[in-house]
């Protein structure tokens, strides 16, 4: 299978040697590396290690979650799977690629596959349990007929680490311009409305992971709300994240309380914080601009 691998990047910063570092060390190599850069001032496109790649520049107000990665995808079309990593994301050992790859030819009906994210080394125990919980140590294959056993996990993907096979991805539309963030699930709901199959590659395998703070959470969650309340068709289709959000909030106490009980207060506001920033999300339609965009971690949505 021909493959290109995708990575937006801006200011990559000081896990970007290590991310060039993992790619390098894949025993699977993709047939063509490509970066979208916004503009980057630190040096990230100065690095040894992006001699082979192709390097498409963009204006920093242009980048668009979805609508970039998909021009890039139109600029370098001919491939059979599409391959995309963020800038921060660490392949986890030398087979994470073949790995992703491998699910994609041994089964003919995915048509969209995504890695396990392990959280960085060192993190802390909020930021731990966030990918221990969200990217389980088994596979899973889902579908329309797995909607009832996974509700609106059904339609999860992670553009951070994800391959996507061409065929499956035209006839879904590729990715959408102009959402807040979520192209990566929007195009995998839409590949599985048509029929395919959604893999989680759990043996695919990449360090990401993130430390918000309280207030970060907040602005995390209200564009996760917003996100939410632009695409109803996807609770239509697989159900409604309410149950998972409180399946979350019991494993993430019970995990503190296990491993760190010092994190619990950050734990308890941090909850708070995304319930209300989720909330008011799903509300931003009744709320004035102004509020929206300091509300939101995704601020240049707002002036679209």
């Amino acid at each position: 299978m021909r493959t290109i691998l995708f990575i937006p990047t801006l200011n990559a910063g000081k896990l970007w040697p290590a991310v060039l570092q993992g790619l390098n060390k894949q025993r699977l190599q993709p047939d063509k590396k490509v970066i979208i850069d916004s503009g980057s001032t630190d040096g990230t496109l100065n690095h040894p290690a992006i001699a082979d790649f192709e390097v498409i520049h963009i204006n920093k107000q242009d980048f668009d979650h979805g609508g970039t990665r998909q021009m890039a995808v139109n600029r370098f079309p001919d491939a059979d799977l599409y391959l995309f990593l963020t800038q921060d994301a660490i392949l986890a050992n030398e087979d994470a690629f073949s790995n992703l790859i491998k699910a994609f030819e041994e089964n003919p009906e995915i048509g969209v596959a995504y890695g396990r994210q392990l959280p960085h080394r060192g993190a802390k125990a909020l930021e731990a349990h966030a990918r221990l919980f969200n990217y389980p140590a088994h596979s899973q294959l889902r579908g329309l007929a797995s909607i009832d056993k996974y509700g609106i996990k059904t339609a999860s993907c992670s553009n951070s680490f994800a391959a996507y096979r061409r065929t499956a991805f035209e006839e879904a539309g590729g990715f959408p311009s102009g959402t807040i963030l979520g192209e990566d699930v929007i195009a995998a709901g839409r590949i599985i409305l048509n029929g395919w199959q959604l893999a989680y590659v759990a043996e695919a395998q990449a360090h990401h992971s993130h430390s918000y703070s309280i207030q970060e959470e907040f602005k995390r969650y209200f564009d996760i709300g917003v996100f939410h309340a632009t695409n109803a068709w996807i609770f239509k289709h697989f159900g409604h994240a309410e149950s998972e959000g409180l399946k979350y909030v019991k494993s993430e106490f019970s995990y503190i309380l296990k491993h760190r009980v010092s994190e619990l207060p950050k734990a308890f506001f941090s909850t708070a914080a995304k319930w209300l920033g989720y909330k008011l999300g799903l509300f931003h339609k009744h709320l004035p601009t102004a509020w929206n965009k300091r509300f939101s971690m995704h601020k240049a949505y707002w002036k679209a």
